[in-house]
């Protein structure tokens, strides 16, 4: 990974900026976890990549290396085929993770096993827990990759979703959805000639 963005407000990490990124939103600390239980993301050697870590960070009995980067954001390492250091997957911590689910799939993610949801190679996993987070919440939003956030704003219209705000900004076009227990998804559409600076 490496910093695609930096500005006074947020700084972008991950490896392309138009498939997949952390934004670090600077915020007044300090943030409660809430309904964020880890980041995983996926290296094709996980032992050489730990090995490339300043710290320890010793594998859990699933097969994820966790441990917590700065402002206590929770981060796991898997190894799993891609490009190293791009996103694999997130797990919330919800108290309801089947009406999650069931409420992620009306979104248009694909309903997997285990508790999980796929939007194509990457998933959320949810697993039952509290996403109490005292109104300081580390996770802002998850945000998918459209080719028209129109067509997704016209079809949550029309099936009672709750549309939590729309953003139509230079480069990108967002719809930003309230799904389960609050956790706010965006469906972001890059318009043509996009670029980050």
């Amino acid at each position: 990974m490496h910093v695609i963005e930096e500005t006074d407000t947020f700084t972008l990490v991950g490896i392309d900026a138009k498939l997949g990124k952390l934004t670090l939103f600077d915020a007044d600390g300090p943030r409660q976890r809430g309904a964020l239980e880890r980041v995983v993301l996926r290296v094709n050697d996980l032992d050489s990549a730990l090995e490339s870590l300043p710290f320890d960070a010793g594998r859990r009995d699933d097969g994820i290396a966790a441990f917590e980067a700065p402002a206590g954001l929770p981060i796991g390492l898997v190894e799993a085929a891609g490009r190293d250091f791009d996103l694999d997957h997130v797990v919330l911590s919800l108290e309801d993770p089947e009406a999650a689910v069931t409420c992620l799939t009306e979104m248009g993610f694909e309903r997997r096993r285990d508790g999980q949801v796929a939007v194509g190679d990457r998933y959320v996993r949810v697993l039952r827990g509290s996403a109490a987070d005292g109104g300081r919440p580390l996770l802002n939003h998850l945000a998918l990759l459209v080719d028209d956030a129109h067509s997704v704003q016209d079809e949550a219209e029309g099936a009672g979703l709750e549309i939590d705000d729309v953003k139509d900004a230079k480069n990108t076009f967002a719809v930003f959805l309230r799904g389960p227990e609050g956790v706010r998804i965006e469906y972001v559409e890059h318009k043509p000639g996009f670029a980050l600076v």
